[in-house]
């Protein structure tokens, strides 16, 4: 990457990341007019293309009830729950007068079981809606078509392919297969082996490779290529995937609204969103700038090993480094967030929407997922307690308090709304959790002892 440009606050952010160190860097770029006219690509995109987006999982309702009995309880809808979250603010040590802490479930997704099922369902969803309007299957108001066995032969004839740590794989993987498309899987061999296994008793192609998550999604592209029939979801690059998340701002202005929850200049909203190549928390981000303006401030977190997001926010080139050209190694617990090299077109997307990006070590998240059962009985996964630390950090004295002062935030802080965004976890064995939790309780004992 280019270093002769730097800032000299860049610098130090890139040399707390050379020594994984834990830090909060805040975007001195960010609009004050909330979310800026942006591109992807050719194209503009805007609140319209939120509005399609949330449109079509409405329009969907009914197929995906006949497909999935566990959505009756919500008509075919695939939400989350918001969450109070009092005694997890206690714990994480943020007093009352820093605002209030609420947590964003969507570790419990149904369906597919993490943040990935808004993004990966969605796009799946776009392409067998397609295809069965194009070849009569189907109408655009009239979608009931879709679960006809002569549709589900159709889409049996195509492939959808996905390049993924797991999460995202099992959200397509689920969705492509009770629709009728063969899927498959395309992952790092270092992936966690029950997602592998899942994704496998769902009738799912789970493709192995050597390498990590980057060199999986170019394994997976290269052969979708080969084949006309093959559609690859490309969590670099796709459109479809980006606006599925966005689309849960939406979602989420409702729980807030019903929760008695008012945001505006008065009172601000901060949302802290794990992130791996970063096109969930982009969407996400890019759907809450829409609905909220300038009054919502989304922060993502990312694992010391694997800061690919904030050094691309960093590089005054574009050049979109990897992790590995400043000597990390891209070795995390978060798998869901072992990525070595951001998407470039979400990064485009945050360059003057986002409010900042922060770091967490492996041990920290362990202590989180314990953190989240013992306080509010949240069954998570490591990755998805990257956020944990985000209200601290931007309450604290220090880089997060600068923040608010340069956006005239803070007499507003004891009105504020903490929105902490978990992401996976539902489908975790078991065993696999029981390890997580004992962990997690062993390093905060020897977190104390030290403090002793």
């Amino acid at each position: 990457m280019d270093r002769m440009h730097l800032t000299l606050a860049s610098a130090d952010a890139i040399a707390a990341l050379e020594a994984r160190r834990p830090q909060l860097w805040t975007n001195p770029n960010r609009s004050h007019d909330g979310m800026p006219v942006c591109s992807w690509g050719e194209r503009m995109i805007g609140m319209a293309d939120v509005t399609e987006a949330a449109n079509r999982f409405a329009n969907f309702r009914h197929v995906l009830l006949q497909l999935f009995p566990e959505l009756e309880a919500t008509g075919g809808v695939i939400e989350s729950p918001l969450i109070r979250a009092s005694f997890l603010q206690e714990a994480l040590g943020l007093p009352p007068f820093a605002g209030h802490v609420f947590v964003k479930a969507d570790h419990g997704l149904p369906v597919a079981g993490s943040i990935k099922a808004r993004g990966g369902i969605h796009e799946v969803l776009e392409l067998a809606e397609h295809l069965a309007v194009a070849h009569g299957f189907a109408s655009e108001g009239d979608l009931a078509g879709l679960l006809d066995p002569e549709a589900r032969a159709f889409l049996g004839q195509y492939q959808v392919s996905v390049g993924s740590t797991g999460n995202l794989g099992l959200s397509i993987g689920v969705i492509a297969s009770a629709l009728g498309f063969k899927a498959t899987v395309h992952m790092s061999a270092d992936a966690k082996q029950w997602k592998k296994d899942r994704l496998r008793k769902r009738n799912v192609a789970v493709v192995e490779h050597e390498g990590d998550y980057a060199a999986a999604v170019a394994a997976g592209r290269r052969q979708a290529e080969c084949d006309a029939k093959s559609y690859f979801v490309d969590d670099e690059d796709s459109l479809s995937l980006f606006l599925g998340y966005s689309a849960a701002a939406l979602g989420l202005k409702s729980q807030l609204h019903a929760s008695g929850v008012v945001v505006d200049e008065r009172h601000p909203l901060f949302v802290y969103l794990p992130c791996g190549v970063g096109g969930a928390p982009s969407g996400i981000a890019f759907g809450l700038a829409h609905v909220f303006g300038p009054h919502v401030h989304c922060f993502f977190a990312e694992p010391v090993a694997s800061p690919c997001f904030l050094l691309s926010m960093l590089d005054p080139s574009g050049s979109n480094p990897a992790v590995y050209d400043i000597g990390l190694d891209n070795q995390t617990e978060a798998d869901g967030l072992a990525v070595p090299r951001a998407s470039a077109r979400a990064v485009s997307t945050m360059r003057t929407a986002l409010g900042g990006v922060f770091t967490v070590d492996d041990e920290r998240l362990f202590q989180h997922v314990h953190t989240a059962a013992v306080t509010e009985s949240l069954r998570i996964e490591p990755s998805a307690a990257a956020g944990f630390d985000g209200p601290r950090w931007v309450t604290s004295p220090g880089e997060g308090t600068e923040y608010l002062e340069r956006h005239g935030l803070n007499q507003y802080v004891a009105n504020s709304t903490h929105v902490i965004w978990t992401t996976g976890g539902l489908f975790v064995p078991d065993n696999e959790y029981q390890a997580f939790f004992e962990r997690g309780a062993i390093s905060k004992q020897r977190l104390q002892a030290r403090a002793c």
